[in-house]
């Protein structure tokens, strides 16, 4: 008995240990791993409107499936969990006259985002431009918002999404949760009946790399259609492509396409961005399958009864052995 009751105590000082350096920013390790054989989940949910308030869910709200087969949760918490965030800003031409209402709405992301949280700022015209790194530092996040170019030449959308993704994230070290807001118009000079070169990513290959990611997307559309129809001859059936797609990308990752003519409409969208990042549940399974082989597992995680919601996590993992970290 004595022997079981130090085991029990031990096991709590670690967990807790576990959520005290999740709530500080620090060590929140976002890997799917498996310690013995437990595989460990970290769990976005999203989805409510922007007037809801955030429901906690509960262990019978989940369903975990593992190659389509239901898993049998052994573990399950919830975390206030900081994250990394990349404000992806649209300076084209095609946005000129939208330059201050981007300006004073990032700056009105900066203020709406929790200490903890680290963002980095990226302007994109036919090229990105990285303004900031990840950091927790507001008053040079600012500066740096201040320092954006003007809106000037084309648009290579889709290439600096991907670049994003697979570089800017990639290298931030995958210790957070982290979603990307993007602000644009979401003509991609690659569009049919655009003029210029436009982006060298197809948009089917975005699509692949953000239906892989771990990222969630945000994207928020920046109507400019009317000025630049008359101003760029921009055909309208390409603003109609463009609305479609950036409802794709919304769509994989459980969010929604959110619109913004004038500056108060996008204080609802962040306070909701900051909501829908902040919980993390932690959901932890003991495979039905026991083989070790290496292959790739696929996992997705459900929501019973909660057709409002979505809940976004890894994809899978490799079924081999790893060792815990000391």
């Amino acid at each position: 008995m004595r022997t079981s009751l130090v085991t029990v105590l031990a096991l709590t000082v670690l967990i807790l240990s576990v959520f005290v350096r999740d709530i500080r920013g620090q060590d929140t390790v976002e890997t799917i791993r498996i310690d013995s054989d437990l595989v460990d989940l970290k769990v976005s949910v999203l989805g409510l409107g922007p007037n809801a308030p955030a429901p906690l869910l509960e262990q019978k709200d989940f369903r975990v499936l593992e190659d389509g087969v239901p898993q049998e949760i052994s573990f399950f918490a919830a975390a206030d969990a900081p994250f990394d965030l990349v404000l992806l800003l649209d300076l084209s031409g095609s946005n000129s006259r939208k330059l201050k209402m981007i300006r004073n709405s990032a700056k009105r992301f900066v203020d709406a985002a929790r200490d903890v949280d680290r963002i980095a700022l990226v302007t994109f015209t036919d090229q990105p431009a990285l303004y900031s790194t990840f950091t927790l530092d507001r008053r040079k996040l600012k500066k740096s918002i201040d320092d954006m170019d003007e809106a000037i030449g084309g648009t290579n959308f889709w290439d600096s999404l991907d670049y994003v993704l697979r570089d800017l994230i990639a290298n931030g070290g995958g210790l957070r949760r982290s979603a990307v807001v993007v602000m644009t118009d979401g003509i991609d000079n690659a569009l049919p009946d655009v003029p210029g070169p436009g982006s060298r990513t197809p948009f089917e290959k975005l699509v692949d790399s953000v239906r892989h990611s771990e990222s969630i997307i945000f994207p928020i559309y920046l109507d400019t259609e009317e000025e630049n129809v008359k101003r760029y001859h921009v055909p309208r059936a390409a603003y109609a492509q463009a609305r479609d797609q950036l409802g794709q990308l919304a769509s994989l990752c459980g969010t929604t396409l959110y619109r913004a003519t004038k500056l108060s409409d996008l204080d609802t969208v962040y306070a909701q961005v900051v909501r829908d990042l902040s919980t993390v549940y932690s959901i932890g399974y003991r495979p039905s399958n026991k083989s070790l082989d290496g292959k790739w597992r696929s996992v997705e995680v459900q929501l019973n009864n909660r057709p409002a919601l979505f809940a976004r996590t890894k994809r899978g993992y490799q079924a081999k052995f790893v060792e815990p970290s000391q």
